[in-house]
């Protein structure tokens, strides 16, 4: 089974990255999960669920209606000295979602200033498959073009854009389009979705 890292931003859509965690944790994998400040406030607005400081870990297995043992760390977006920030710290993939544009740009440019910024750039440098699934529209020009850097810097962009072609009924269908797609290029299987021609 794979370690995978889970970032959320403060974009709109932080139910994207906790599906994401929920299904990588079903799947037996090990799972960081690390959230910025402006996460914390989104995810608390958006999906009513408030990540606390103390207890983290077990509140989110709970949250998720995971078992006490499934393999969750929660990093602290503050703590520098966490092992998501060194090159030698082996991860099969980092994945970011939503990705603000803030977040986009700070990595575009190389910044690193907390942990979540400094993990990305470390997947990065290390050519670990790093996904940004950036959630915002309309693009401007400048979004456009720090896309496009980490594009050619090796990151995978996977834009919020589930597909109808499975016919939606419900959100829950289109969150687990996009989380199915994210999956998809991790190489891990998953039925979140019927396959075209299936």
């Amino acid at each position: 089974m794979g370690l995978y890292t889970v970032v959320i931003t403060g974009a709109s859509g932080s139910v994207y990255g906790l599906r994401l965690v929920e299904q990588l944790l079903i799947g037996g994998h090990e799972v960081t999960l690390c959230v910025t400040d402006a996460g914390h406030d989104v995810m608390a607005y958006e999906v009513g669920f408030d990540l606390p400081a103390e207890e983290s870990r077990r509140t989110l297995l709970r949250f998720l209606e995971l078992p006490h043992d499934a393999a969750l760390r929660v990093a602290c977006a503050n703590d520098m000295f966490d092992p998501l920030a060194s090159g030698s710290h082996r991860v099969d993939g980092m994945v970011v979602a939503p990705a603000s544009m803030g977040f986009c740009a700070a990595v575009a440019h190389g910044m690193a200033d907390d942990l979540p910024e400094r993990a990305a750039d470390v997947a990065l440098k290390e050519r670990v498959p790093l996904l940004l699934v950036p959630r915002e529209s309309p693009l401007s020009l400048v979004h456009l073009r720090n896309l496009t850097s980490l594009a050619e810097a090796g990151a995978v962009i996977v834009p919020a854009m589930p597909g109808f072609y499975h016919r939606p009924e419900t959100i829950d269908d289109l969150v687990n389009h996009v989380v199915g797609k994210i999956l998809d290029l991790l190489g891990l299987e998953h039925d979140l979705f019927q396959r075209w021609g299936d």
